[in-house]
């Protein structure tokens, strides 16, 4: 598939957003609420990636004044869904945020924020992972892949802010750290997953010719170029392929990994951590744009590219 850098960053964005709100929410719910300059920081911050994300995915689309449209058809449609969700939780998380700027507790209203993010990041997930006829999006690893990752995201977030206002490593920089390896094992599945499985649509099964044996094109469809080339045929070299995924892994695994545990032990913490998101984001949008131009479509198998 085409890897479109607005749909790129939507879903980076958007999840690491959503990612840091739902911390926020977890934090309150057990009895830990932002205070002070954490707290604007960090109910900034949150709504800020969401809302850049969602802002972002409509430029995708061939008619961004039309984006409203999309709400009604929330019945059929993860694409909707997701954009329902994402204003419902966006909404009860300002609720969240001024209850405890008022000097409440908030932990109904955290939990809800929290388990609602959650759940939009899922639908966003389902806007690809519902698709059969993208092969590797099609598994069950897809939204597990991408709920780990908004909660490494989160995570990495929390802390870091924590860190940079009140000092210090401790245990939230550790915790960050299980989380982003618990992301990246996930990804690993899912590419090993990809990687090996068979093909569900082949020449043979597509013309029902298999039983005859092996069915190869005579020709191509046509000589020229058209939009189901261009957006459905992307192809990435697999040398490329296998430097962008050492990349993605080495940015977005290694250096989170090794900044989180050098802050946890209380070296230069805030310097780390710091480093440990930066890393991690640069890392996530090498592995977003192998998500989608990895993806193979069965309309390609009709120009024998499947």
């Amino acid at each position: 598939m085409h890897p479109a850098y607005s749909i790129i960053f939507f879903t980076v964005s958007s999840g690491a957003g959503f990612g840091l709100l739902a911390a926020l929410g977890l934090a309150a719910f057990l009895g830990s609420p932002p205070i002070g300059a954490f707290y604007w920081a960090a109910f900034v911050l949150g709504f800020g990636l969401s809302g850049a994300g969602l802002i972002s995915s409509t430029f995708h689309l061939g008619h961004p004044e039309r984006a409203l449209r999309a709400f009604s058809q929330w019945r059929s449609s993860w694409l909707s869904r997701e954009g329902v969700l994402a204003v419902v939780t966006l909404a009860i998380a300002g609720a969240f945020a001024l209850v405890l700027l008022m000097g409440g507790a908030g932990r109904v209203l955290g939990l809800m924020t929290a388990i609602l993010s959650l759940i939009t990041v899922y639908s966003t997930s389902m806007i690809y992972g519902q698709l059969k006829t993208v092969q590797r999006w099609h598994q069950p690893l897809t939204p597990v892949a991408f709920l780990a990752f908004a909660l490494a995201s989160g995570a990495l977030l929390y802390a870091a802010l924590r860190v940079v206002v009140f000092g210090g490593g401790g245990a939230l920089p550790t915790l960050a750290a299980i989380l982003v390896f618990v992301a990246w094992g996930v990804k690993l599945a899912w590419w090993r997953q990809g990687d090996e499985a068979p093909p569900l649509s082949t020449t043979e099964s597509a013309t029902g010719l298999g039983n005859l044996g092996r069915v190869r094109m005579l020709e191509a469809p046509h000589t020229g170029g058209n939009y189901l080339l261009k957006e459905m045929g992307y192809q990435v070299g697999r040398k490329h392929q296998a430097k962008l995924r050492q990349i993605s892994i080495g940015l977005g695994g290694a250096v989170p990994l090794v900044a989180t545990l050098l802050a946890s032990w209380g070296l230069l913490p805030g310097f780390f951590m710091a480093l440990a998101v930066l890393a991690f984001l640069a890392g996530l949008l090498a592995e977003r744009w192998l998500f989608f131009a990895e993806a193979e479509h069965s309309v390609m198998t009709y120009y024998n590219r499947g």
